[in-house]
């Protein structure tokens, strides 16, 4: 308010000024033309300069704005043309969105042809072609994608993997897999289509470490990680059967939280058994019966070798006095003392898991212990009931 009552009083003073200065001006301008003479007040003198002054600027104004009506009406298309574009292309990925792809399709290659940004057209018209499975318009929209690579070329490269791992071409898919890993692109969309791949590939060692990955970003929930790097794991061991060294690297690499899943161990450990292992297994079922009782982890228990049988057979004895109604954990404990030759003992614990469960092994088990201690119909009788269990 302060700044708005001190302008109007400058102007007030600026207005009595001019016209104090205008009533005692007796100044005059004399103007030579030879042969002609004119004389007029300075007044009239500085409002004919003014006049002329605008009357210049307004004149030299007009020109201008002439000149530039072309430029002008030639921007103003140009600007039309790019708003028709993004509408078309905004309307396209609308249409993709809504499932609508052949209408999708037809907007962006009309998006393209009108001046949208020809690279992200061409992938949108490639994207659309490809869920219609139109492959021949596909592949040359990606041609003219390639030939706009300056900005999207990590675009059409993702774009180009999905198709690939949708084709079942799972070599071009890893090709564009590695471009994008050296450009160091590594982002969620790149490490799931790389699962994919790597799975379709058999390549089990990195199908675990992206699962794992994933999970550790949160992009896979554990219940989704875990039958992945189950599988992964599973088929390395296959791949390594019966060759102990490769087996135990792969072991090795198992964490402390992957060692907890029962599928896991139900799988892998017959492959250290199978192999030799006198450690790793037994100390892995060891482990996850102390957190919580499977009974099918008690039955693999019995398959175990190690190089203390009476400590193993104490430990089960011991999960025994836990769970004395476990007909596998008796068929377990019989095992190991078949082993350690307790043929009373063995017989007993078979006995009692029949009387719990019957079972074609048990059968078989008391079959080839009456067959070993020469009790022949006793075997047959076990013979002819676990034919009948397998019945």
């Amino acid at each position: 308010m302060l700044r708005a009552l001190i302008w109007l009083i400058a102007l007030f003073a600026a207005a009595v000024g001019l016209v104090l200065a205008w009533h005692y001006n007796q100044a005059y301008a004399l103007l030579v033309f030879p042969p002609w003479r004119v004389q007029i007040s300075m007044e009239l003198l500085v409002l004919l300069l003014l006049a002329s002054f605008f009357l210049l600027y307004s004149l030299s104004r007009f020109v201008s704005q002439t000149m530039r009506l072309p430029i002008e009406v030639k921007a103003w298309r140009a600007q039309r043309k790019r708003d028709n574009a993004t509408r078309l292309l905004n309307d396209a990925e609308r249409f993709f969105m809504e499932g609508r792809v052949g209408q999708a399709l037809r907007h962006a290659e009309m998006a393209v042809e009108v001046g949208a940004p020809q690279g992200l057209g061409a992938l949108l018209a490639a994207r659309s072609a490809h869920a219609m499975r139109e492959h021949d318009r596909r592949d040359h929209w990606l041609e003219v994608a390639r030939s706009h690579d300056k900005d999207i070329r990590m675009a059409r490269l993702v774009l180009e993997a999905e198709f690939a791992v949708a084709d079942r071409r799972f070599d071009d898919a890893a090709n564009r897999l590695d471009e994008l890993r050296l450009a160091g692109h590594r982002h969620i969309a790149v490490q799931r289509l790389a699962l994919q791949t790597e799975q379709a590939r058999g390549r089990w060692d990195e199908v675990a470490r992206i699962a794992r990955q994933l999970r550790k970003v949160r992009a896979l929930s554990a219940e989704q990680a875990a039958p992945l790097v189950r599988r992964a794991l599973i088929e390395q061991m296959r791949e390594a059967e019966g060759e102990l060294e490769p087996l135990q690297r792969v072991w090795n690499g198992i964490t402390t939280e992957e060692r907890r899943d029962v599928g896991l161990l139900l799988r892998a450990v017959p492959y250290l058994v199978a192999s030799g292992d006198l450690v790793l297994g037994v100390t892995a079922i060891e482990e996850a019966l102390e957190r919580d009782w499977e009974p099918e982890l008690a039955i693999l228990y019995g398959r175990c070798h190690t190089l203390n049988l009476h400590r193993q057979l104490v430990t089960a004895e011991g999960w025994l006095r836990q769970h004395p109604e476990d007909s596998g954990l008796l068929l377990t404990l019989a095992r190991l003392c078949l082993r350690a030759q307790l043929w009373g003992k063995a017989q007993s614990y078979l006995e009692a898991s029949l009387s719990l469960a019957p079972s074609r092994i048990a059968h078989l088990e008391l079959a080839k212990l009456a067959d070993s201690l020469g009790r022949p119909e006793e075997a047959q009788r076990h013979y002819r009931a676990a034919a009948e269990q397998g019945a």
